[in-house]
């Protein structure tokens, strides 16, 4: 009878069957630690979701309704698009300024989450009405004034972005372990992606029967539910910790000073290097893939969204590999170079796609390009997070730097691949290239070739540091398993 009372009293003190199974099965249930639970995580992870909200209004919506519906030119559209980016370097200082700053309460990253997220509602606030001015149909006698005030939006909107993003992971990184705190990272940029994607079919929606007050609507809409949001994912999310007046007004480390730590040795400044040049490498493509597919291989609209999820295989087979590879040990910088070398391979295959006539080559290099691009990222990313920062450098100067390069690369690429093959085109299809060029794809052979120097030239930056695994090991000796956690953005 004893010994049936124990068994029972034990089984009073273990968790239902069913729950813990039901944790374990969550895919970020391992990124959750004892001081950062896995309820309080995904909560400030909504940060992320408004955040790709204002990405996917920025680029893709109103970067559409601008050209068609309003009738802007589409070189002024693409000037407002680009202003967001220009301010991605100041992720650096912001994150710097989050390391340092001093409040009565003690918090540090908390007030610039909150003024991101006034940034980013404000920006969106405004947008709709500098867009209606500045597509013409409101007169105006103050000249330029549509131009100033959607500059004014876009740049406020992509401020409040980059200080909430950065500010955001570096409260997670704060509140994470060592062993979580990629898995942490990681996690938001995921998070990020899903609210681009959410929300991309909900505006889409939303739209379907435009019009100048429905435009209004739906992007102060999403302006206010960006400070909802974000509201609730700071909540509580930092420790009140009172500041006396002489701690506050101590002096306190510059700018300069922090980022000579963080510099120093030349092996953060190098990997800023290579995450710059990868991402201006993978990303040139990205608005130019499907329009190669059917303009040059007369491809369907609905064979070249396979793309797409060709892609996203890719990417899903480069993940699984990491995992296993890290796992295994493997130097993170040794995984990018393998991915550097499938993007050069992927993007040969692209352009010899065309002359040989042959979609199966096409669709193998878009694989290809999901496949090295993913290796690179998570081999990147995991470099980043491990790589220990010196003296006055903190980690949200770490991860600002690290976005910042990131964000950067894309932004231009994006743009620099739009230029040259519109210059190239107009050269060969004028036939001042030749007859032999004398056709739409040589203007996207020219941005794809540019593409493979850039990834041999990533490589020849990223060759020093090709080193040993040991220092970038665990407290414990044996490198952690990334698992799905640790996709990166």
């Amino acid at each position: 009878m004893a010994r049936l009372d124990s068994k029972i009293a034990e089984g009073e003190k273990r968790p239902p069957l069913l729950k813990t199974l039901s944790i374990r099965a969550l895919p970020f249930a391992d990124a959750a630690s004892a001081d950062f639970p896995l309820r309080e995580l995904l909560r400030l992870s909504l940060f992320q979701v408004a955040v790709g909200m204002a990405a996917v209004m920025l680029l893709g919506t109103l970067n559409r309704v601008m050209i068609v519906e309003l009738s802007i030119p589409a070189m002024l559209v693409a000037s407002m698009i680009a202003l967001p980016v220009l301010v991605a370097p100041l992720r650096a200082l912001f994150g710097f300024k989050s390391d340092t700053y001093r409040s009565a309460i003690g918090w540090k990253r908390i007030p610039f989450l909150w003024f991101g997220s006034l940034y980013q509602f404000g920006g969106l606030a405004i947008m709709p009405f500098a867009l209606i001015v500045l597509s013409g149909d409101q007169t105006y006698e103050v000249p330029y004034a549509g131009e100033v005030l959607a500059a004014i939006a876009f740049v406020m909107t992509g401020l409040g972005m980059h200080m909430t993003q950065t500010a955001g992971l570096a409260l997670a990184s704060d509140r994470a372990n060592d062993r979580t705190r990629p898995r942490v990272v990681a996690l938001l940029y995921v998070m990020f992606l899903v609210g681009m994607g959410v929300s991309a079919l909900v505006v889409g929606w939303l739209l379907r029967d435009f019009s100048q007050i429905r435009l209004v609507e739906v992007v102060q809409g999403a302006a206010a539910l960006t400070l909802i949001i974000n509201v609730i994912a700071l909540w509580k999310q930092e420790a009140v910790r009172p500041m006396t007046r002489a701690e506050r007004e101590a002096p306190r480390a510059t700018f300069g000073d922090a980022w000579s730590d963080y510099l120093r040795g030349g092996q953060a400044g190098r990997l800023l290097a290579v995450v710059f040049l990868g991402a201006v490498a993978f990303n040139m493509q990205d608005v130019l893939l499907e329009p190669y597919g059917g303009e040059v291989l007369g491809l369907s609209v609905s064979a070249t969204t396979l793309l797409t999820a060709t892609w996203a295989a890719g990417s899903l087979v480069a993940f699984a590999l990491a995992a296993r590879w890290l796992s295994e040990g493997m130097d993170p910088y040794r995984m990018a170079g393998r991915g550097i070398l499938a993007g050069i391979a992927a993007f040969a295959a692209v352009i010899f796609s065309a002359p040989l006539d042959s979609a199966l080559i096409f669709y193998v290099g878009a694989f290809l390009i999901g496949w090295g691009g993913g290796l690179f990222a998570v081999a990147t990313l995991t470099a980043a997070m491990l790589m220990p920062v010196q003296g006055l450098a903190g980690r949200g100067l770490a991860l600002g730097a690290w976005g910042a390069a990131q964000a950067t690369g894309a932004g231009l690429s994006i743009f620099a691949g739009g230029a040259i093959r519109d210059v190239v085109n107009a050269a060969a299809l004028s036939g001042s290239l030749g007859e032999p060029l004398n056709t739409p794809a040589t203007g996207y052979a020219s941005v794809y070739a540019t593409e493979v120097v850039l990834l041999f030239l990533t490589l020849v930056v990223l060759g020093p540091l090709v080193r040993s695994w040991g220092e970038l090991q665990t407290p414990t000796g044996s490198p952690e398993r990334i698992g799905l956690a640790e996709l990166p953005s």
